[in-house]
């Protein structure tokens, strides 16, 4: 009776691991559009920095040098701890770290809608950057293993919300803290309740999956050995970054600076170039979603050709245009320039498999990090000679695109879905 009854627990077992692996195998998209969902909201507050600059250099008395100061801190303390953040949850995961960091910009928002001085703006920012270093590592490797293989579709979902967030931002403090003021920015604060309910959400089913998750992943990491030296990967890490380098260096003339330049040549209101910024960032979400997609497809090395160098004839020509044709030209350069992102973040992951959270924390960080010291450095440079000259001197930054032409072509290496 004993050895008749035996063997039916044990295929009742099997049966059970080979179904929950089945799960695991497949492309979670509640969880995609969860942390897509927290990526927008943490991104709407972010952009409530430089949506809020020409407010706040008028009531402080700022002069540019000091407003490329206030993101240069929000951006150093964004990238600085994302590396280590990311080095540290590669070894042990961290589900809940996500809630965390939202509560570190929470602190810093409502600190920055009280701050009556330059040095507590710095502060706040200082603070919306911690939270920043907190999410985006941790949230990527969520993205990563909910992917199901689809990496690319993955992370763009993922890049999709926060871009979405970073274009909603300008839109909603043009009609919430402009016109009313800096104090109106607590009222964002919602946001980061709503998103540390979402991410509590997600660290439970992350915590629940993360045995099942580290099995998948060590399997994922024999199929994704792209089979180049270490010498050429390095190369093409340097590569990468240099790339980095030249996308949001000239984003961070956009995003800090491109009101200004509006404003400077064009004498529109503060409320209209708002909305143009807002164009711009839009049309940077919709990117953000194509390089994805297509570099799951035809390889992700295509995509990083076109959107760094294929944008080179639009910046070069913005610097000349007229108003309608400015809005035109930021339109293509948004949609073309956010597209090598998640093209080159999956890249640069499936160069060093097993290394999600370090890469995603390093390319972040660096990301970050170019926007802070693009902006210190192109204040300083606009106080001493125009915003004018800056947009004319940035706007050959991408011609950098033509390293691409070193870094290898890893489609035959990356599994087909």
């Amino acid at each position: 009776m004993s050895s008749a009854t035996t063997p039916r627990p044990v295929t009742t077992t099997a049966d059970a691991n080979t179904q929950k692996d089945a799960v695991v195998q497949k492309t979670v998209f509640s969880i995609l559009l969860a942390i897509s969902f927290s990526h927008l909201l943490n991104d709407t507050m972010q952009s409530l920095i430089p949506s809020s600059y020409p407010l706040l250099k008028k009531s402080l008395g700022l002069d540019f040098s000091q407003v490329g100061l206030i993101t240069f801190c929000f951006q150093l303390t964004a990238s600085l701890l994302q590396p280590f953040v990311g080095l540290y949850t590669d070894k042990k995961p961290q589900p809940y770290s996500l809630a965390a960091g939202m509560c570190f910009t929470l602190a810093g928002l409502i600190l920055l809608s009280r701050a009556g001085t330059f040095p507590l703006v710095l502060v706040a920012v200082a603070l919306v950057g911690m939270g920043s270093s907190i999410f985006h590592p941790e949230a990527s490797r969520l993205a990563y293993l909910a992917s199901g293989g689809r990496r690319g579709l993955a992370q763009s979902i993922f890049q999709l919300g926060g871009n979405a967030g970073a274009a909603l931002g300008p839109l909603l403090a043009a009609h919430i803290v402009s016109p009313y003021g800096q104090s109106n920015i607590i009222w964002f604060g919602f946001f980061a309740l709503v998103g540390i309910g979402v991410l509590l959400r997600t660290g439970a089913w992350y915590s629940h999956n993360l045995g099942q998750r580290k099995k998948k992943a060590a399997t994922t990491i024999t199929a994704l050995q792209p089979g180049i030296s270490r010498a050429r990967v390095a190369v093409a890490l340097v590569i990468l970054l240099v790339l980095i380098f030249s996308k949001y260096f000239y984003m961070s003339s956009m995003s800090s600076y491109y009101m200004f330049f509006l404003i400077d040549k064009f004498h529109v209101s503060e409320k209209s170039a708002q909305m143009l910024l807002f164009v711009f960032l839009g049309s940077v979400a919709a990117g953000t979603f194509i390089g994805g997609p297509i570099g799951d497809r035809i390889g992700r090395k295509y995509v990083i050709w076109f959107s760094i160098l294929g944008v080179a004839p639009f910046t070069l020509a913005l610097p000349y245009a007229n108003l309608f044709w400015t809005a035109v030209l930021s339109v293509f350069i948004g949609l073309i320039l956010a597209s090598a992102f998640s093209a080159i973040l999956v890249y640069a992951q499936e160069l060093l498999p097993g290394k999600v959270g370090l890469i995603s924390g390093l390319f972040f960080g660096l990301a970050f990090g170019m926007g802070g010291i693009g902006a210190a450095v192109l204040g300083r440079l606009a106080d001493r000679t125009s915003i004018q000259h800056v947009f004319h001197l940035c706007s050959f930054l991408p011609i950098l695109g033509l390293l691409t032409a070193f870094i290898p072509d890893t489609r035959t290496q990356t599994p087909k879905n």
